[in-house]
Formats: structure tokens, C-alpha cells, sequence
């Protein structure tokens, strides 16, 4: 009788399957992967928020302060006060996820559209997460694989944590179906992923009209001189147009559900 089994075949073979000779198919995954999970959950396009993992809840950071002790030295209880300052930017990413996906799901479209996306991780990926979920609404987490930072926060909705491995991959699913991006304050990640953003539209990689959001304007001007790239001829005054600095949550909504409305709904990205 013939030996039908599958362990002789290659796509069974895990070995393999790891091998450095295999990468090519481990990054097919990546891609199929994901299309197949959105597919499944009938999630025709997201609004992603970017942003620091280190940042706090305020009742995170609040229990800090309120555990601290008497003896406590300057220096450590001034970190707990900053932790409790930048909180802020977790209750503001929270409460604007919630608010668009209140908005989105007054659209009462065939299939779900605008779901708020992230990282999946802690911080402000957290924090927007949390903020679908607490609209009761859908929330999708592109996680991925690090050492030093927890995968996957317990607000992402179910069979929406996609996990990666290979950062482009990730970053390819952030942009490809996203209709508006938030950015909140953070750091490398953050950063890098700002810039491939507005290189991609820059380029026109991008072609659709996407709303960027910076979250907080005294952050932003203090870790990028945009008026001082201008001045040196290494961006166009018109780059400057590719984003809007938004410092209140109401401001960063009325601007995207307007951007939203116009481009996305009944206009050219339909």
C-alpha cells in the first residue's frame, strides 16, 4: 500500500518551514495570512493608532503615586508623577478609539469599516484597543514578536490579534487598509513608523488621501523642527500639508470624520 501520510511533504516539514531557505514562504504567510483573517471578519479597512508602549493609564499611574512610600527618593517619585502626566495621552487615545467607533458604527455599513487598529502591545495601543471595546466595538491588534514587550493586550477583539514576526510585514498591514492614522506621542517605533508613512505618500506610494493626526502639538514641535527642515531645503513647505497637528480629542475627531466623510465614504478611496 502506498504510504499516504504527510510527513515526507515539505509544507509538513518544520524544519524546513524554519530554515532559512523557507523565508520566502514565512513571509507569504505574513501576508496571506492577515488578508485571510480580515477577510474572515469582514473588516474592509481601519483607522490605526500609533504610540509610545511605555505610556500608563491614569489609573495605573495613579495607584503608583498612592502606593508610594513615605521614604520615597526625589528622583523616583518624579517619575511617577511624569507617568502620571503623560497619562494623558492614554485617556486621550482611549477616548477618541471610542468615539470613532461610536461614529463608525452609526454608519451602519455592509461590512465593518474604519476599526481601530494598533500595535496590540501596551500604552497607547492599549489605550485604543480598550477604547473599541469599550464602544463595544471590533478591534484588530498587529502584534509581533519582541523580547522586552508583551504581545497582545487583553481589549483586541477575538481572532483579531495578528501576530508577525518580520516588522515590514507588520507595517505593511498598518498602511494597507488604513484609511486614517493617529500618531501619539512615543518613540523610535514610533517614529520610524511616521516617517515611512509620510516618505510613502511623499513619494506617492500612497496615492489615497489619507488623514494623518499628530497627537499634541508641543510634543511634536519639540521633537521635530518641521519649520527648520522647510528652512534647509530637505522638505517642500507643501510636505507640510501631509499632516495636521491636533491637541484635544474633539479637534482630532471632528477632523477625521470630516476627512472620512469627504474622501472615504462617497469620494475617491470609496
Amino acid at each position: 500500500m502506498p504510504d499516504n501520510t504527510p510527513k515526507d511533504r515539505f509544507y509538513y516539514n518544520l524544519d524546513f518551514l524554519s530554515s532559512p531557505d523557507a523565508r520566502s514562504i514565512r513571509i507569504m504567510t505574513e501576508f496571506y495570512g492577515p488578508f485571510h483573517r480580515f477577510r474572515r471578519n469582514h473588516i474592509a479597512d481601519t483607522i490605526v493608532f500609533f504610540g509610545s508602549a511605555r505610556l500608563q493609564s491614569r489609573e495605573k499611574a495613579q495607584a503608583a503615586l498612592d502606593k508610594a512610600p513615605k521614604n520615597i527618593s526625589q528622583k523616583k517619585l518624579d517619575a511617577i508623577n511624569h507617568n502620571l502626566e503623560m497619562s494623558k495621552y492614554y485617556e486621550d487615545a482611549r477616548e477618541l478609539a471610542k468615539k470613532m467607533t461610536i461614529w463608525s458604527k452609526g454608519l451602519k455599513l455592509k461590512n465593518k469599516r474604519f476599526i481601530i487598529a494598533s500595535g496590540g502591545g501596551p500604552g497607547i495601543m492599549e489605550a485604543a484597543n480598550r477604547g473599541a471595546s469599550e464602544a463595544k466595538g471590533v478591534s484588530v491588534g498587529l502584534t509581533i514578536s519582541l523580547p522586552m514587550e508583551d504581545s497582545g493586550n487583553k481589549w483586541i477583539s477575538d481572532d483579531l490579534n495578528i501576530k508577525f514576526h518580520y516588522f515590514f510585514m507588520r507595517k505593511f498591514w498598518f498602511l494597507y487598509l488604513a484609511k486614517a492614522l493617529v500618531v501619539f506621542p512615543g518613540g523610535f517605533g514610533t517614529l520610524d513608523e511616521l516617517m515611512e508613512l509620510l516618505t510613502l505618500i511623499q513619494t506617492k506610494k500612497i496615492i489615497k488621501k489619507i488623514p494623518i493626526v499628530l497627537y499634541d502639538s508641543t510634543f511634536w514641535n519639540n521633537v521635530i523642527n518641521w519649520d527648520y527642515l522647510v528652512k534647509s531645503g530637505t522638505i517642500s513647505k507643501s510636505d507640510l500639508s501631509l499632516f495636521k497637528t491636533c491637541d484635544t480629542v474633539d479637534q482630532a475627531y471632528k477632523y477625521l470624520t470630516a476627512h472620512i466623510t469627504k474622501h472615504q465614504l462617497k469620494g475617491p478611496n470609496f
